[in-house]
């Protein structure tokens, strides 16, 4: 359990740290855009009210309570999953991820009206349009962990 703790606080202070540096000190919701290595890596602004792709993103209070409510209780049942089921210590670090980038999104929604989003990133003459942040990543990655490494935990311990 520490490993998932460890992993979900990490997850949680870099994408927060990524997000004051891309708005605070890059200030790219002033500037509108920041060319990393453009086209593959481009810093713009956004605001998700919704959910992925802003989806249902309607903008109201009562949407962002629910997403907020519902992400701390998911959070809580991966944590009693992990505590219950997991032995490997990979497992325990992809649930901290979920954990850890499902809480930094939530704390944007709590401190403003949605999720920062700055990340763009276009390839191979196909522009992408949306943006992301690395709590979205951090969440891909511990979903794409628990999909690969906890199937077999219980053969092993059968």
């Amino acid at each position: 359990m520490r490993l998932l703790a460890l992993s979900a606080f990490l997850a949680f202070v870099i994408d927060q740290a990524s997000k004051w540096l891309a708005f605070s000190v890059l200030r790219v919701g002033e500037r509108g855009r920041v060319d990393v290595f453009d086209p593959f890596l481009v810093f713009r602004p956004g605001m998700n009210q919704g959910i992925n792709f802003g989806l249902f993103a309607d903008g109201s209070p009562g949407l962002r309570i629910t997403l907020i409510l519902i992400a701390v209780a998911l959070c809580a049942v991966l944590t009693f999953w992990a505590k219950r089921s997991f032995t490997r210590p990979i497992a325990f670090v992809s649930a901290g991820l979920i954990v850890g980038g499902a809480l930094a999104n939530a704390w944007d929604r709590v401190m403003h009206p949605g999720v920062l989003d700055f990340i763009n990133m276009s390839c191979c003459g196909l522009n992408n349009p949306y943006l992301f942040n690395l709590a979205d990543v951090f969440i891909f990655a511990g979903a794409a962990g628990l999909i690969l490494f906890t199937g077999d935990e219980n053969k092993n311990a059968a």
